[in-house]
């Protein structure tokens, strides 16, 4: 059979090479196809095809002929005047030539890798697109020193044009591959590539884990100093992520969200310590222009058993944890238990249940009064929220109190209450009731939009004498978490605004905090006053509040009175004020209107009870309605 014309040849390659890029098929498989051919043409070459990545770095896409470590050898080097035949035509952009490897100073560095081949001259052409740029580099080895034949210089000239685009072509997939399944700010794997990634892992039936995580407060930190620090504090934040150990997977989904495939773990334990390490990789200080940054990482996860859930589940049992995690141990890790996925089913039906509640306008204040504890006198009151069912009942805050936790309901509900108990306040001023005080519970969620101060301004928009009367009451919990919250805190009050600190003892502030956040009131927690009575211990927490109030200027009312006992041990160590059903269940606006008319200022026996009367004032109440 008559050999075929070298130019025949070199079309089939043209047209084979062409066919399998319009395919789609990897770059290295083509590539290998590449130089086979061409040592075909040229039997006495050893053909090599490297690419030149963004960082100006060799890497190996074809080399059929040549052992692996020498390739693995040459991957990451980066171009330049001396770095052998291939390096230095990359960085020259025109062809090299080496007739002489053992001899030639471009080669002495490298020499020792090539000699023990075999390999004796090296002549390697740089691969460059149209608009030339050097992408590649195209190499013939020989095993003996020489250059190139008119026939090979013929070849090559053909092979960088194939080459050129296939490396192209190899770029706009990776480009649209990065696009799709890359996050462009932090450069880690995003959702979609997550997605993917989790279903092949369950799909494995093998021990693995799964995180999500939540870089803390960036939300504020794009707020208070521009989206660039925000973005920032992502990318470093990322980069100590993936750096914390090959075995985890990173990804990030979005915003602040991050979750991790913990592919060798073998236990929970091992789980819980990884997820340790990724917490104190994040929680190292940031510098960003003159300012220290300190970010935080809070985590959950779910250890995967080789029988484990299917990815839906796996996916919502780390969510859960994630989500109590963050209710619970901010900047920590929580492990997934299956009471979680009852608590978080229970927190999603108490979120549409308000959500239906404040569309519906079915949001009500009722008011507990504060009393001075010698004389049963109501010196003050405390908004509670209140549901109203579609069936007339009243739902308790303590049985929707779990959707709070999310902040867009929390905003919502602070902002119907307090235009309502704007309102309420008006009417009794109007009807010239003894009001003094009323609180108003405020959240994390109302403070961090830095825009409280405008909707009481708004709320109480006709005059300021019905603001005198307000009093914000904010959890302890605000002031340990949050500084920058606790500084909202502190402008309000500089405007006059007075604020307690409701119940105090509750495990997240100490005495240090009244010295860092001052506020007007103290509230002592229903958790003390409960144990007063047969507690010394107790006795002696609640004595030493009440002296060091006295000293720091500050009221006190004691929270969740609920016998004639605990008031009376109450008065006798100093306490002047009191709440709690020993005195008065919360009530509407009209039942509460006639308590104040009716004992605001009417003098009593030492601490007796108007609970007893509030029942029958609210039956007249219903009958006037």
């Amino acid at each position: 059979m008559p050999q075929r014309p070298a130019k025949a040849l070199l079309i089939d390659l043209l047209s084979d090479v062409l066919e399998m890029v319009a395919y789609g098929e990897d770059a290295g498989e083509v590539g290998d196809l590449l130089c086979r051919r061409a040592e075909t043409f040229a039997p006495e070459v050893i053909c090599s095809i490297l690419y030149v990545d963004d960082e100006r770095k060799l890497r190996p896409l074809a080399a059929p002929s040549l052992p692996e470590h020498y390739s693995a050898a040459l991957d990451g080097l980066p171009v330049g005047p001396k770095v052998g035949s291939c390096g230095t035509a990359a960085f020259r952009g025109e062809p090299v030539e080496v007739d002489d490897i053992e001899n030639d100073e471009l080669w002495a560095d490298f020499k020792a890798l090539a000699l023990p081949l075999g390999l004796r001259a090296c002549w390697s052409s740089p691969i460059k697109t149209r608009d030339g740029r050097v992408v590649g580099t195209f190499a013939f080895y020989y095993r003996k020193p020489r250059g190139p034949t008119a026939h090979e210089r013929q070849i090559v000239a053909r092979c960088t044009h194939l080459c050129a685009v296939l490396i192209e072509n190899n770029e706009f997939r990776r480009r649209a591959h990065d696009e799709a399944f890359i996050d462009a700010m932090s450069g880690l794997p995003n959702r979609a590539s997550f997605d993917v990634r989790l279903e092949e892992m369950t799909a494995e039936q093998r021990q693995f884990a799964l995180l999500f995580a939540d870089l803390d407060h960036l939300k504020r930190v794009n707020d208070t100093l521009g989206h660039a620090a925000g973005d920032e504090l992502i990318r470093i934040a990322s980069t100590r992520l993936k750096s914390v150990s090959p075995d985890v997977e990173v990804f990030r989904l979005g915003g602040d969200e991050f979750a991790f495939i913990l592919r060798a773990c073998e236990s929970e334990p091992q789980m819980v310590a990884i997820a340790q390490s990724l917490i104190q990789a994040v929680g190292q200080p940031v510098e960003y222009q003159g300012m220290t940054l300190q970010p935080s990482l809070t985590a959950g996860g779910v250890f995967q058993g080789e029988t484990g859930s299917d990815k839906n589940t796996l996916y919502q049992n780390a969510d859960f944890a994630l989500y109590h995690a963050k209710d619970v141990n901010r900047g920590g890790f929580v492990s997934f238990r299956q009471g979680m996925r009852t608590t978080m089913t229970q927190r999603l039906r108490a979120i549409a249940e308000v959500d239906e509640a404040l569309a519906e306008g079915r949001i009500l204040p009722h008011y507990q009064p504060i009393v001075r504890l010698g004389t049963a006198e109501i010196v003050g009151l405390e908004a509670l929220a209140r549901i109203r069912t579609r069936d007339g009942g009243i739902m308790a805050a303590a049985e929707f109190h779990c959707a709070l936790s999310d902040p867009r309901i929390a905003y919502a509900l602070t902002s119907q209450m307090l235009v309502q108990v704007a309102a309420d306040i008006r009417h009794w001023l109007a009807l010239g009731l003894p009001l003094q005080h009323v609180g108003f519970n405020i959240t994390t969620a109302d403070l961090q939009k830095g825009d409280l101060e405008r909707r009481v301004a708004a709320a109480f928009s006709d005059g300021e004498e019905a603001l005198r009367h307000l009093i914000l009451e904010v959890n302890e919990a605000v002031f340990v978490n949050d500084d920058m919250v606790a500084d909202e805190i502190k402008s309000l009050r500089c405007k006059g605004i007075l604020v307690a600190l409701d119940d105090f003892g509750t495990g997240f502030a100490s005495l240090t905090h009244l010295l860092d956040f001052p506020v007007d009131i103290m509230k002592i927690d229903k958790s003390f006053i409960d144990r007063i009575v047969d507690d010394p211990s107790s006795a002696v927490i609640v004595q030493a509040l009440l002296d060091i109030s006295r000293k720091l200027g500050m009221r006190i009312v004691a929270e969740g009175v609920e016998t004639k006992e605990q008031a009376e041990r109450l008065m006798e160590m100093g306490c002047t004020m009191g709440q709690g059903y020993y005195f008065a269940r919360p009530a509407s606006a009209a039942i509460t209107a006639e308590l104040l008319t009716r004992f605001a200022h009417r003098p009593s026996d030492k601490t007796r009870s108007i609970a007893s009367r509030t029942a029958a004032t609210g039956q007249r109440a219903r009958r006037a309605r």
